[in-house]
């Protein structure tokens, strides 16, 4: 809605996960350590559970991530606009923030590669109703001084994806999009089978999709 794409990057962190994180917290005491996170977001409630080891190996991956400007998140720049937060040249957040992150640009490759999309139905981050999108969380009062749905809509990711995918298609691409029922934003890691079949399959017989 803004062209200084306002709304993400750096400043769109959570400050309470990005402290547990550099504090190497690997406790389930707050929901914003890094364990928490993991469980409430990374995977979907219904899924399978971790293993406890394998949990611990991702909770100390998570904080071995630097954290500063020049990291997670990267550099916070205020604006007047709501939220009050825009993209900045630095660190993690802001390399996914529209201002430099547009991959819309594949429908017009001249060659296209098949496309194989895995998801979960359950996963909170990438999703029609996104929790970790400012627009969405001010939509349901979670964050203060929503301007409104002409003013800066939620933005429904998935839907946004297969708009893209679906005009990549008709520009004479092809794309198959799998959906993993009861998975949340870790397809990979919670039905490794199944994405392990998808991907071989994707590998050797790309050209039969639709």
């Amino acid at each position: 809605m803004h062209a200084d794409g306002t709304g993400c990057g750096g400043g769109a962190a959570n400050p309470e996960f990005v402290a547990a994180i550099a504090a190497g917290d690997t406790t389930a005491d707050s929901p914003f350590s890094p364990r928490s996170v993991l469980r409430s977001f990374y995977v979907a409630p219904g899924s399978l559970p971790l293993d406890p080891q394998l949990e611990d190996v991702f909770v100390a991956a998570m904080n071995s991530t630097r954290t500063g400007v020049d990291h997670y998140p990267g550099e916070v720049v205020t604006t007047e606009a709501w939220p009050g937060v825009a993209p900045g040249s630095h660190g993690v957040l802001n390399t996914m923030a529209p201002t430099v992150f547009d991959v819309s640009g594949i429908v017009d490759l001249p060659e296209k590669p098949p496309v194989l999309w895995i998801r979960g139905d359950a996963d909170p981050i990438v999703s029609d109703g996104s929790v970790f999108d400012l627009a969405f969380l001010g939509s349901v009062g979670a964050v203060p001084g929503w301007p409104g749905d002409d003013a800066f809509p939620p933005q429904p990711m998935v839907t946004q994806m297969r708009s893209v995918l679906d005009r990549y298609a008709a520009a004479g691409g092809a794309y198959r999009e799998v959906v993993l029922p009861d998975v949340g934003h870790s397809p990979h890691v919670e039905r490794p089978h199944e994405f392990a079949v998808a991907l071989l399959e994707h590998l050797g017989a790309p050209a039969n999709f639709r």
